[in-house]
């Protein structure tokens, strides 16, 4: 028997507000492997996901194997577009939604984990965080605003996770990015610049990969994901057709669940990927190999349907 065991670690992942998303597949696949797990949550939904979690609305997701039930070790306040509470404007941080939640930019959740667990707590960083304001917009319509506002939080904001939490990572520590196909192929209704968020959050994976890894020994690696129904995609809007156009090509057709995802993030942050650093692994049954459509007959009728 070969365990991925991650216990006596500890998991930070940014990037959950509901039992649906990637996110929290991750930090359950993390806990089962025995690591503790905080998470970061973005202010808005917080509210919302905390009375979910104590009126035990998601009792039935937390359930563990073995009988027991995934308890988050800390819940953050966390708008990873922020590197610091001076940058988020003060209207922003007026908001009946963040003016009680304390420090919720990058560097307070930094100095949280450090008033908690002190130096040299984290093993693991997990960036599960993208967000585009024009994401439903062609890149000819989206606006210079829009645009950076993409790249700012969904590749930057894991630059900043890595810079300020390095110095709370123990030595061999394992940073992760989730991805996806559409930094490096067209997606036509993936727009607002989130297509270049993702190719510069692959980037600067490969560079935070040397730089890291020569300096402090730690792994820096992505999963670029296959479409999956999350909350969060539903707002690209063609969600559900891009699944299913997955399903009429892709090696594998069933859908890919999110539960796959945290199983392959689970290996990579453990000793079991000790030599991979600086790789997009794809889990997306197989569909990044395809070149033309396999079933070109049920893509017309697709299209035709739509």
């Amino acid at each position: 028997m070969l365990p991925i065991d991650l216990s006596g670690k500890r998991a930070f992942v940014a990037g959950v507000a509901d039992d649906g998303g990637f996110g929290f597949a991750i930090a359950k696949a993390l806990a089962r492997a025995g690591a503790s797990v905080c998470v970061g949550t973005w202010p808005p939904a917080l509210g919302i996901f905390e009375t979910l979690l104590r009126r035990g609305k998601l009792d039935a997701s937390l359930a563990m194997p073995d009988g027991g039930k995934l308890e988050f070790e800390r819940i953050y306040a966390l708008d990873a577009e922020y590197d610091s509470l001076q940058d988020a404007p003060r209207e922003l941080r007026d908001q009946k939604r963040y003016r009680d939640r304390g420090d919720f930019s990058i560097d307070g959740v930094a100095n949280k984990l450090r008033e908690d667990f002190g130096e040299g707590c984290l093993d693991v960083v997990v960036h599960s965080l993208a967000n585009g304001p024009e994401v439903t917009k062609p890149l000819m319509q989206t606006s210079r605003s829009g645009y950076l506002a993409a790249v700012g939080a969904s590749a930057y904001s894991f630059v900043s996770l890595a810079q300020r939490l390095q110095p709370l990572m123990r030595r061999q520590g394992a940073f992760l990015a989730i991805s996806y196909l559409a930094s490096r192929r067209v997606v036509a209704d993936y727009g607002g610049g989130m297509a270049s968020a993702k190719a510069a959050l692959e980037a600067d994976a490969r560079m935070l990969a040397f730089e890291m890894g020569r300096r402090w020994g730690h792994r820096v690696n992505v999963i670029s994901a296959g479409p999956h129904a999350s909350r969060a995609a539903s707002a690209i809007g063609s969600i559900h057709k891009m699944i299913e156009y997955y399903g009429m090509n892709a090696p594998l057709p069933d859908a890919l669940r999110a539960e796959e995802v945290g199983s392959a993030s689970a290996f990579l942050c453990s000793p079991l990927a000790s030599g991979i650093t600086g790789t997009v692994l794809y889990v997306d049954k197989g569909y990044h190999a395809m070149a033309v459509p396999a079933d070109v007959e049920g893509l017309i009728d697709s299209l035709n349907r739509g």
